[in-house]
């Protein structure tokens, strides 16, 4: 086993350290050359492995990538302080007193809440932060042009929602799915594929409001049939391996059936 005591007493203080010394002059040449905007991808993907681990349920896979989640954000922190702007140090500080500041039922009025409540109250208290930023202009600022577009469309109706730009029940979403999917079809008849494109997102947009009033997470769903569909679509693999012939050579009504035997 490697002797990495050198580095420090403990094991956040060793990362820390690790991490100067690859930013150091005497460094690693790579490390050294990367900035917070570089470094931003990497940090993206740590985030989509830890969540495939715990697809998985693989605790080895878990505790790595969580790792390597976890020496990203001491990465962009190092980067930070030779800036002089913050240090991983004053990180952790903000987020304890953030944490703080966001359970005042654990911390203190100690008021028994339901995880519903909690939640409704965890984005009163994020509304009120935000309001207290002079830079917070609108009701949709600061939801993350970065995020998966499915779930950045959740979050901007979410927040919506909050004022009462909402559907009053659960016909109006369906009545506007429909709508949606009736304008979709009119553009694909023009054959404009911008028109195209604009419908097949409000599809998506009307979509995924349906699933936020159903308390269905559009992500986690969307997940859960591409894995369907990936382990049906191996059973016709399956069954054209086994009759030496390939997908190419099978007709659509040939793998219709097994994909109809797959569902079954």
């Amino acid at each position: 086993m490697t002797d990495i005591s050198f580095l420090g007493n403990t094991p956040l203080e060793r990362l820390i350290n690790l991490m100067a010394k690859l930013r150091s002059d005497s460094g690693c040449p790579w490390d050294k050359e990367q900035t917070f905007e570089t470094i931003v991808p990497y940090t993206i993907e740590e985030a989509y492995e830890v969540r495939q681990a715990i697809h998985d349920d693989d605790m080895g896979a878990l505790k790595e990538e969580l790792g390597d989640l976890m020496f990203q954000v001491v990465f962009h922190s190092q980067i930070a302080s030779e800036k002089e702007a913050f240090n991983l140090e004053e990180v952790c500080d903000s987020l304890t007193r953030k944490m703080v500041r966001r359970h005042p039922h654990v911390f203190e009025d100690g008021d028994d809440r339901t995880a519903e409540e909690q939640t409704i109250a965890w984005e009163e208290l994020k509304a009120q932060e935000r309001a207290g930023k002079e830079e917070t202009k609108g009701i949709l600022d600061n939801v993350p042009l970065a995020l998966p577009a499915l779930m950045r469309a959740e979050k901007l109706q979410k927040r919506a929602a909050r004022i009462g730009f909402d559907w009053p029940n659960l016909d109006g979403v369906t009545d506007k799915i429909a709508e949606e999917a009736h304008e979709l079809a009119q553009a694909v008849e023009s054959g404009l594929s911008d028109d195209i494109e604009d419908e097949v997102g409000d599809l998506l947009f009307a979509v995924t409001n349906l699933a936020r009033r159903l308390n269905i997470d559009p992500e986690k769903a969307l997940r859960r049939t591409n894995d369907k569909f990936t382990a049906r679509f191996r059973k016709i693999e399956a069954y054209a391996s086994a009759s030496n012939t390939s997908l190419e050579e099978m007709s659509l009504e040939d793998m219709e059936t097994q994909w109809q035997r797959a569902k079954s």
